[in-house]
């Protein structure tokens, strides 16, 4: 039986499924699904995916803190009661509190928060191997991921744990994770240039048996996947015993049941968790009921622990706003060309695999002046939390929606060109970057023409200090001589 309760958010995008309750009941049992006994026990599952570090308050939303504080108020959470604690992956890498400590601080606020394990998402590599791995040790929880596999050798490399068996109130829980077999093309490719990611149903496949054969009792899969990819495992892990997918990577929220298999994911940014409260026969190994939620991260008190350590990160960060990332010897002025190539330049250097790169003028709030360039200066340069997204559009709708903005990668003086001179065709796909600002705004079509947009989760004045700080400007080598001021646009 399936019981669905959904209301709309005008904040977020999906539409939140709110309650939804299934019961799997034993024959051989006629024990209440609710009723725990020696041999019934309860666990409840506590589920994020993709926070990409949003461990502040966002109005409304409550941040790391206010979140615990809801775990707390609202599902009685107790470390040493039955609660599991799982990520879907894309911990780090968003605002600057977690991506200038390269995710560092995330992870200090989900030790805290007792995650026990979390799924190796794409944004997991943006800081390459070498600091994944630090992370890795610095955390209190396993990075779960089963289709990762070094090119040289096949094997599975020694930054990901395939599978790993936790106890919780006498159950045996075996968890599997699985990464997005898109990272080669959604974090920087060079950074996983020695890996392959293979498919999903082999990995599973491989892993699930073992984990069987290890006494592992509930089976549950925590993947770095998407909905529509998830749902098409559902016959396989219904044929393998596993009860439940968390997936992550494409910012959706929803709880539904397919094949006898359970299959969530929690939206994003901290905005949202997912809970599932369920009954299981230990001797049976036997699901007896399932009931699960979406819930908004709002009216939490906050935990004063996870706040602590957020106040000590957000004071970490605030001493980062002012170092010295470059250096100019003229003002570079916010309605200049040179600042407005620089900002759409900049994406594409950082997230290469896209064509083209478009934003408003009005998302530059002020001028560059003469002298040390520090972090602080850019960020009063692109003040807002815009994040860079990927649309997939034809020639005619980069033509359209690009007419008031400015661009990188093409231009439209003498006709519709990109940066390389090839003619933009009306009929074929571009991979175009712009904001989530634009997005959501209905005076432009882009939500319309790609209505499952990629979430880079890379805030967009980030490239701009990337790049600045590559150049490792001075008074003899200024920043705006590296400036490209050749318009793109006409008036």
């Amino acid at each position: 039986m399936l019981k669905i309760k959904e209301k709309h958010s005008a904040i977020i995008s999906f539409i939140l499924a709110t309650v939804i309750i299934f019961s799997i009941c034993s024959k051989k049992d006629s024990t209440s699904p609710n009723e725990e006994t020696e041999k019934i026990r309860k666990l409840v599952i506590l589920y994020t995916n993709d926070e990409h570090g949003w461990m502040e308050v966002s109005d409304p939303y409550g941040g790391a803190a206010g979140m615990m504080g809801l775990w707390k108020e609202n599902e009685n959470y107790s470390e040493d009661g039955p609660y599991l604690i799982l990520s879907g992956g894309d911990m780090w890498t968003g605002p600057a509190i977690s991506t200038w400590t390269k995710g560092e601080s995330m992870v200090d606020v989900m030790n805290a928060m007792d995650y026990t394990a979390a799924a190796i998402g794409n944004h997991e590599f943006d800081f390459k191997i070498d600091e994944l791995k630090k992370r890795i040790t610095e955390s209190e929880f396993v990075y779960l991921s089963a289709n990762i596999r070094e090119k040289a050798t096949g094997e599975i490399p020694d930054f990901a744990t395939p599978s790993v068996i936790i106890e919780k109130n006498g159950i045996k829980i075996g968890i599997v994770g699985i990464t997005t077999r898109t990272t080669p093309n959604s974090t920087f490719p060079d950074h996983v240039k020695d890996y392959d990611f293979i498919d999903y149903e082999t990995a599973l496949t491989g892993a699930v048996p073992e984990l069987r054969e290890s006494g592992a009792e509930l089976i549950i899969v925590i993947g770095h996947t998407c909905r529509s990819e998830n749902r098409a495992l559902c016959p396989l892990a219904a044929e393998l015993g596993i009860s439940i997918i968390g997936g992550g990577h494409c910012h959706q929220a929803y709880i539904e049941q397919l094949a006898e298999v359970t299959v969530m994911e929690s939206g994003s940014y901290m905005r949202n968790y997912a809970k599932l409260d369920l009954m299981f026969d230990t001797e049976g190994d036997t699901l007896v009921s399932i009931s699960g939620s979406i819930n908004e991260n709002i009216g939490g008190n906050p935990d004063q622990d996870i706040q602590t350590i957020v106040d000590y990160w957000k004071s970490e960060t605030d001493a980062t706003l002012s170092e010295v990332i470059g250096y100019t010897s003229q003002e570079i002025g916010s309605r200049t060309h040179g600042m407005y190539n620089m900002v759409t330049d900049s994406w594409l250097i950082s997230y290469p695999n896209a064509d083209i790169s478009c934003t408003n003028i009005g998302g530059i709030r002020q001028s560059i002046p003469a002298g040390e360039i520090t972090v602080g200066t850019i960020v009063g340069v692109l003040p807002f939390e815009n994040n860079i997204i990927e649309l997939e559009l034809t020639g005619s709708q980069v033509i359209e929606q690009t007419a008031n903005l400015i661009v990188g990668g093409m231009t439209r003086i003498g006709g519709y060109n990109l940066a390389n001179g090839t003619p933009i065709e009306s009929g074929q796909i571009y991979h175009v970057l712009t904001t989530d600002y634009l997005y959501s705004r209905s005076d432009y079509n882009f939500s319309i023409y790609d209505p499952e947009p990629y979430y880079t989760s890379y805030l967009y004045r980030q490239p701009v200090i990337d790049w600045i700080t590559s150049l490792n400007t001075s008074a003899g080598n200024s920043l705006h001589q590296h400036l490209d001021n050749t318009a793109r646009t006409t008036p």
